[in-house]
């Protein structure tokens, strides 16, 4: 949703840029002195290729503009004519302003309300003869030796094109989601700091993504028209490099952007779906951008997986577009309400911010007793840290995989259970004591009545089930965790007494409402309760790129597991399949790998116990409708009983397995690795890749992928990385060296 809303924010505001640029365009290579442009006007500055243009836009239903450059291209619809840069950032003026580049060499814009020129390029004392819109998009001010002494590439808005360097100097700044009040003036920056590493910051004092790259104090950051953002020394060698998923491929346009929601994306355009898709961004999980719903609340993922924000507190006086915790004293008592799985952090910088280490009952206490304690969150991840908050901008993020506990007090109010109840009334009744000791003795024989009467009709009814009595839908309960329980009659009819075998002991079944899951069969001897257990841990995990636990059977000797079901089918029916293999390009294979290994890094680092695969296999990865891999089979150790963290190298290397066989197509993996490494130390990486690809891979991405597959095949489990670090290999932020032979 907060992606979702960022786009739609865009593409609405497009369309109004498209609406305030005029028709006309005036693309001479050069622009003399003295040259007008209105915002009534019919006219443009336009590159001599046609695509970029300089003019007015109206960003809103009034008469208010800015002055700024648009993509122009034909081939782009004028609703998708993305804004590159504008002037003077948040500067808006009347339908009657105007832009001039005066005689004295000065670009200034003239707004006709004030009657005042509010942005200027100060450049009138540097001989400036002409200005140009050049084809890659930079508006230069040249003088009579043609040289550049000003151009709009050196002030950067919230976009950096193909082309452009990025320095200490420079800043993004990302747009506000107001387009009405200030348009440029949000809180998220993009900046680089001493060392020469990029950073996404929130207003002045708080860094949530860094780049990396070797210390250096002279270093730009570039954007190449291949689709790689690199940091670069002052001999333009690149020493860090981020690559979009669509590297080297054949793209017209692309750019980079500090959107909206303080999330840094790289952008390609698509001909095919004519639109813009980002085929990169800094931050991966969106609740992880530091402030991401501001004062709507805290952010967590949907079933769909999308990021979102919601408000657990009570919104000040009824708002709906603020969600701040109520930061007034108590009158009388107060109490906590609990949220697990949950972080709460202050957006401003607080000196009243209080950090102690303490337990889960002491950090609740702490709050409780402290007057001004408006919130606090206690670490359950071994630090034992309680931070308590003493302001109501407070916002934060939830998920599953969390392990903290956050309160927020709320005020006891005495009149609030019942606003006609007296404190002290002379007319109240009197208590009557006796009366409340009879009433409680009849509701407790009742209430003992009626579970007896429970017990034997649950009683009853399973041995009905026992004896596998066909089921009713309406006997499909959940548990306590939200996964649905089935029974081994349920099981069968749903599965249509496993017609419809889509996999190893994998069942296609369509329970009551409609709903398609996929039932895996469990080959286990485990008791009752550690099976619930186990399934209880793995029905807790949620990521993207693993196949969601949606519920289970465990009844008598019988073991089953819901799983949500996935289009596809699995990457190794695409490798077998002639057909289907065509659809795994080289970009597909690579993507796909980083997928992988990023559900299982998220295994082995992100859940509440160590989680290992332990048989990791093409067949355990299959592949939604968009062709995005999800991983199934894990936890499986869990419930049979003979998993440890100890093991995790082994999921290291069944991926080093697995890359070679996608890289190659071959399933064969008994001599593969030792062949592959033998192509590869001949120099003949090429004869490695599959030749179904034709050629069609990239030869930089080809040696970094084969470096990591042999590095995870080191027969020293000590040499093999961790999935960890193989997802920041396989992304490219970090180099990786030749490996040694790895089964010397």
């Amino acid at each position: 949703m907060l992606q979702q809303e960022g786009l739609l924010f865009r593409s609405s505001f497009l369309l109004t840029v498209f609406a305030g640029f005029v028709l006309h365009s005036l693309a001479h290579s050069e622009i003399p002195l003295g040259s007008k442009l209105s915002a009534l006007d019919t006219n443009i500055w336009a590159s001599p290729n046609g695509d970029f243009a300089f003019g007015f836009f109206n960003r809103t239903d009034d008469p208010n503009y800015s002055v700024g450059i648009r993509f122009n291209s034909k081939s782009i619809p004028p609703g998708k004519q993305t804004l590159v840069w504008t002037a003077g950032a948040n500067i808006m003026v009347g339908e009657k302003s105007y832009v001039q580049l005066t005689q004295d060499g000065e670009l200034v814009i003239i707004d006709s309300l004030k009657g005042v020129a509010v942005w200027s390029s100060k450049t009138s004392q540097l001989s400036v003869v002409s200005a140009a819109l050049h084809d890659n998009g930079n508006l230069v001010l040249l003088n009579g030796e043609k040289h550049i002494v000003w151009q709009s590439f050196n002030t950067p808005s919230d976009t950096l094109l193909p082309g452009q360097n990025f320095s200490r100097s420079q800043m993004l700044r990302a747009a506000s989601k107001n387009l009405v009040s200030d348009y440029m003036s949000s809180y998220y920056t993009l900046f680089m700091n001493a060392y020469g590493q990029l950073q996404l910051r929130w207003e002045s004092h708080f860094v949530y993504w860094t780049s990396g790259s070797a210390p250096s104090s002279n270093l730009s950051a570039f954007l190449t028209s291949e689709g790689a953002l690199q940091l670069r020394d002052q001999n333009l060698k690149p020493v860090w490099s981020m690559f979009g998923e669509d590297y080297n491929d054949s793209t017209s346009y692309r750019f980079l952007r500090l959107d909206v929601d303080g999330n840094l994306r790289l952008y390609s355009w698509r001909e095919a779906s004519m639109t813009w898709r980002a085929v990169w961004q800094a931050v991966e999980n969106q609740c992880n951008v530091f402030a991401t719903c501001g004062q709507r609340g805290i952010c967590f993922f949907t079933e769909s997986g999308l990021p979102d924000c919601k408000c657990p507190f009570n919104p000040v006086n009824g708002s709906t577009e603020k969600c701040l915790i109520p930061s007034q004293q108590c009158e009388y008592s107060s109490s906590l309400f609990s949220y697990k799985h949950t972080v709460l952090y202050g957006m401003y910088n607080s000196t009243d911010d209080l950090v102690v280490r303490t337990s889960l009952q002491q950090c609740r206490s702490l709050c409780l007793k402290d007057p001004l304690c408006t919130a606090a969150t206690f670490s359950n991840d071994g630090t034992a840290n309680c931070l308590m908050k003493r302001k109501q901008y407070v916002t934060g993020y939830s998920d599953p995989s969390l392990s903290s506990v956050s309160f927020v007090k709320v005020c006891a109010d005495p009149l609030a259970v019942n606003p006609n109840l007296s404190l002290s009334s002379p007319s109240a009744k009197k208590f009557c004591l006796p009366c409340l000791i009879g009433a409680a003795s009849v509701a407790v024989f009742l209430l003992f009545q009626l579970a007896l009467c429970l017990w034997f009709f649950r009683r009853r009814k399973r041995r009905r089930n026992l004896v596998r009595k066909k089921p009713s839908f309406a006997c499909t309960s959940l548990s306590s965790n939200g996964l649905i329980v089935l029974s081994i009659s349920e099981i069968e009819d749903f599965t249509e007494n496993f017609k419809h075998q889509i996999g190893k002991e994998m069942f296609k079944a369509v329970l009551p409402d409609k709903e398609s899951v996929a039932i895996r069969k469990m080959n286990t001897s485990s008791e009752e309760r550690e099976y619930r257990s186990a399934v209880s841990l793995i029905g807790g995990i949620h990521h993207k790129n693993l196949v969601k636990l949606q519920g289970y059977c465990c009844e008598l000797n019988h073991r089953f597991l819901v799983y949500e079901y996935v289009k596809n089918s699995s990457v190794e029916r695409y490798i077998e399949d002639h057909k289907l293999c065509k659809r795994l390009t080289w970009g597909k294979r690579v993507d796909i790998c980083l997928s992988v290994a990023r559900a299982v890094s998220y295994l082995h680092t992100s859940c509440r116990k160590c989680i290992i695969h332990g048989t990791l296999k093409w067949e355990d990865v299959l592949l939604d409708e968009n062709l995005e891999a999800k991983v199934t089979g894990f936890g499986l150790g869990t419930i049979i009983g003979n998993e440890s963290c100890s093991s995790a190298m082994r999921d290291v290397e069944d991926f080093g397995r697995m890359v070679l066989v996608l890289v190659s197509g071959c399933r064969e993996v008994g001599d593969l690795c030792e062949w592959a490494y033998k192509e590869w130390s001949d120099g003949h990486p090429e004869n490695v890749v599959d030749r179904k690809l034709s050629g069609m891979h990239l030869t930089q991405e080809l040696e970094r992928v084969l470096r990591i597959a042999f590095w995870c095949l080191q027969t020293d489990e000590r040499q093999r990385p961790s999935m960890t670090e193989v997802v920041t290999l396989l992304a490219g932020t970090s180099s990786v060296d030749p490996p040694p032979p790895p089964f010397a």
